[in-house]
């Protein structure tokens, strides 16, 4: 489904992304890792074409996308930081969505399921970051896209609500859908991840299942594994 290749991009003089070769196949959930600084940020937002890269390709289902937008109606985001406007309504946001980009499905029943009916007659500057969260999901979730990325989607989240978040990735997920995810959150990633990508200094460092990152470090859980790179020990 994604195919990058030598994918560099600079800040200044902070070289971001160095050669980035990577490929993403269609379906399952791939869980992208590292410390900041490493590059994820970066690496999702050149997918979206929200950030141009210097150098390099990267191609969405067949197509070069690098300076075109047309394919991003394929995409649903989660950003980490959901910059909604303060004086809109939550439902004004979702009628202002659903007018934008036309086909939303079980907006109802996202909205039920997150328990924002209360708050649908609030302003989004007047919520909690958790509840912000909740309507930055319903809004991702909506449509039916065959890619979805999600930048840290648990910021925020109260037990319940990642209960329901976990479910709805799992749901999407039998539908044939791909998944990028970014998260600190080691449990999430064990409990979801297909594969995981833990990029490192803006290169590629490992990618491969839980299981195979365990074994290769001589680790028996991920978050010594990861430490395990971290630290340099593992080559």
């Amino acid at each position: 489904m994604i195919t990058i290749k030598n994918l560099y991009k600079d800040y200044g003089k902070v070289k971001v992304l160095r050669g980035l070769d990577l490929t993403f196949k269609k379906g399952g959930i791939h869980t992208i890792l590292g410390p900041n600084g490493s590059g994820k940020t970066t690496l999702i937002k050149s997918i979206l074409g929200m950030v141009i890269p210097n150098k390099g390709t990267i191609e969405f289902n067949g197509e070069m996308i690098i300076g075109k937008w047309l394919y991003r109606n394929d995409i649903s985001y989660l950003p980490q930081i959901a910059n909604f406007p303060q004086n809109l309504k939550v439902k004004e946001l979702f009628k202002m969505i659903d007018d934008l980009r036309p086909g939303a499905k079980n907006e109802a029943e996202l909205i039920s399921a997150f328990q924002l009916e209360p708050y649908l007659n609030k302003k989004l500057g007047n919520l909690s970051g958790g509840t912000a969260q909740k309507v930055n999901i319903v809004i991702t979730f909506m449509f039916d896209s065959p890619l979805i990325i999600l930048d840290e989607p648990t910021v925020g989240l109260d037990p319940v609500a990642l209960i329901r978040l976990k479910k709805l990735i799992r749901a999407e997920k039998e539908k044939g859908k791909t998944i990028l995810i970014t998260t600190h959150i080691m449990s999430l990633v064990e409990e979801i991840s297909d594969e995981i990508v833990f990029l490192l200094d803006g290169k590629i460092y490992f990618k491969g299942t839980i299981e195979k990152l365990k074994r290769q470090t001589n680790q028996n859980n991920l978050e010594n594994a990861i430490a395990n790179i971290l630290e340099g020990s593992y080559a």
